[in-house]
């Protein structure tokens, strides 16, 4: 059963435990009773003993902690690091405040498909990326290439991919105070989307105001022999609990967010994922990112909304197709869970553009239609912390 539960999450991302590698937290998970699985090459957690449902609710109500060790951190150095990045990925890097970060892409200069999705952050003398698992080697290989052509024309850059690094995420309303508890640098002027260096636990980190559920939250980026100290004197605090897989990818569903290979890839562009916000403007007047005519000029056939049930039964998930009312195939589902938030069942889809905000479709599950509303996202408002709102 858990292992039809991840396929259905994630698709095919998950791998023969002979070929998986183990997190730095493999055995704290172990012993704090994760049900592990091999998701994009690593054994890690779908859940704990708490359940799915019963775990997201904590996560949007006080606090949980994830391992998102999988993840693949990269630091970039050099004075033309900035032209470096910007060569292969859609932000305006130069723009950005040093302390800051950014979604961005990789996107592909002959079709303008999306790579992969990424974080960019800017330090004093450094970039720091985070990119996905599941797109490591590929991005391996798309940053040494871009590397290999910008110091044959005499640029001065060098990439380290972290090997000793992990990193784990702490999320939601009670995520800040938690800190806070754990840290001596005062976080109320600590925004959504910025990065620092501090101390947590005693140990060394570079914390981000961001992560992956909609809610308030940090990600903690930690040398991997600090990481097991942190992780458990941040569980023994009374608001926090573990979390999975499971749970991480229905709170990213109800927040509206993107997971690549499901619904976004090489395929879609960012004008059909509605990710054209992550272009920078400075990027679009240049047009000098990969397959930048080709996204800049494209008029999408279809677009990624939300789906939800306004009646009971069974789940829609991935893959399922979308038919209009005549029964003609109009679309198709790529991510799909009943929302423990919400009390029904949601779904992220690509559909025609003409279909509007309330219009009603039919998802296919075992041959059977599900009538499903088109709805905006995020289907649960997300309460990232703002600078507007710590004021």
């Amino acid at each position: 059963m858990i292992f039809r539960r991840i396929s259905y999450l994630f698709g095919k991302r998950w791998y023969s435990k002979e070929s998986a590698s183990r997190t730095a937290l493999y055995d704290f998970h172990v012993s704090h009773g994760g049900k592990m699985v091999d998701f994009a090459g690593y054994l890690l957690p779908i859940q704990y003993n708490m359940g799915i449902p019963e775990s997201h609710k904590h996560t949007r109500s006080k606090a949980s902690l994830f391992d998102v060790s999988h993840m693949l951190q990269t630091t970039i150095r050099g004075k033309d690091r900035v032209r470096f990045i910007e060569s292969i990925a859609t932000a305006d890097v130069e723009g950005l405040k040093i302390g800051s970060g950014c979604l961005s892409l990789f996107t592909d200069n002959e079709t303008g498909g999306i790579l992969d999705d990424l974080i960019i952050t800017k330090y004093s003398d450094h970039l720091s990326i985070v990119t996905n698992a599941s797109q490591r080697d590929s991005d391996m290989k798309l940053m040494l290439k871009a590397l290999e052509s910008i110091s044959s024309s005499g640029g001065d850059v060098s990439l380290q991919f972290e090997k000793n690094l992990s990193l784990i995420a702490l999320q939601g309303p009670r995520a800040a105070a938690v800190l806070s508890s754990v840290t001596e640098i005062p976080i109320n002027h600590f925004y959504f989307m910025q990065s620092m260096e501090m101390d947590v636990c005693g140990k060394n980190c570079r914390v981000s105001r961001a992560g992956y559920t909609g809610e308030d939250g940090f990600e903690i980026s930690i040398h991997s022999s600090d990481v097991e100290t942190v992780a458990e004197k941040l569980v023994s605090i009374p608001d926090v609990e573990l979390a999975g897989l499971g749970v991480r990818d229905s709170l990213r569903l109800e927040a509206g967010l993107c997971l690549y290979g499901s619904d976004i890839d090489i395929k879609t562009t960012p004008a059909a994922a509605g990710l054209m916000w992550t272009i920078g403007k400075r990027r679009k007047v240049k047009k000098d990112f990969p397959g930048a005519e080709i996204i800049l000029s494209q008029k999408p056939k279809e677009k990624r909304v939300g789906l939800i049930s306004r009646r009971s039964g069974p789940p829609v998930r991935g893959g399922a197709s979308v038919m209009d009312k005549y029964g003609e195939f109009i679309g198709h589902v790529t991510s799909g869970c009943p929302s423990p938030s919400l009390g029904t069942n949601i779904a992220m889809a690509y559909v025609p553009m003409e279909l509007s905000i309330g219009d009603y479709v039919y998802a296919m599950v075992r041959g059977k239609k599900v009538e499903m509303q088109v709805t905006r996202m995020p289907f649960v408002k997300t309460n990232y912390y703002t600078e507007n709102k710590g004021k």
